[in-house]
């Protein structure tokens, strides 16, 4: 029995295992998907040494912390600095990889718009690398917005309606709205957001957040991030085998 899973914390609601358990089943694969929900990356080791692992999807919050254990990187996922599949190569070793950026550059094609020239990337994890790497393939500027910006960063506080009318596309790559607290939102003036908006939130859980229904109420277009998932997921698997 071949065994794929999903490394990262307090991942109880998990897309991937119930994606993968269907796939296993449908297609009568003699393999199974667990859950490897790790407290540190440190409790990491034991499961390396795993010999029955194949393939790990990794999610929040080690697709950084994890790339000191792997023995090779394939080169997009080296300059997205993330990673969030893992191969258990016979020959390589372990080897990070990265199908985010795909996910969400296949998602989003449909929903471009030409007047979309610059995005904001809230949030500054790992997931917000794949982001800005997709985006610099797809030719549009980005700008990351973050709590404690950085140089060449946004504050919140800087959000005005200049720089929301400016940037058509909005990305949500931090947790704020995912279940239970369906309330919570990133904090950027809705009011200046029209119908050539589009915002993008890497939530899926639930399907509507409330920045995606503030988004709509002012008349642009959302997406939540279950396309993306479906996506680096079948990604994963091709890489896996």
């Amino acid at each position: 029995m071949n065994v794929y899973g999903l490394l990262g914390k307090n991942i109880g609601y998990s897309f991937s295992r119930n994606y993968f358990s269907e796939k296993f089943t449908k297609e009568k694969l003699p393999c199974e998907y667990r859950n490897f929900d790790i407290a540190t990356i440190e409790k990491l080791k034991p499961l390396l040494e795993n010999t029955t692992i194949q393939g790990l999807n990794v999610t929040i919050p080690y697709k950084q912390e994890v790339i000191p254990y792997l023995d090779a990187m394939d080169p997009i996922a080296q300059e997205i600095g993330a990673v969030n599949v893992i191969k258990f190569d016979k020959k390589k070793g372990l080897v990070g990889y990265n199908s985010d950026y795909y996910g969400f550059t296949e998602s989003l094609r449909p929903l471009l718009n030409k007047k979309i020239k610059k995005a904001l990337i809230l949030g500054t994890g790992g997931a917000s690398k794949a982001i800005a790497y997709a985006l610099d393939k797809l030719h549009i500027k980005y700008t990351f917005v973050s709590r404690n910006p950085d140089f060449n960063e946004l504050s919140y506080n800087d959000l005005d309606e200049d720089v929301i009318r400016n940037f058509k596309l909005i990305i949500n790559c931090t947790p704020l709205g995912t279940h239970p607290n369906v309330e919570n939102h990133p904090d950027i003036p809705y009011e200046y957001i029209e119908e050539h908006h589009v915002l993008y939130d890497l939530i899926y859980n639930p399907e509507e957040t409330t920045f995606m229904k503030k988004g709509k109420e002012q008349g642009a277009k959302t997406i939540n991030g279950l396309k993306m998932l479906i996506l680096q997921a079948d990604k994963s698997w091709e890489i896996w085998n």
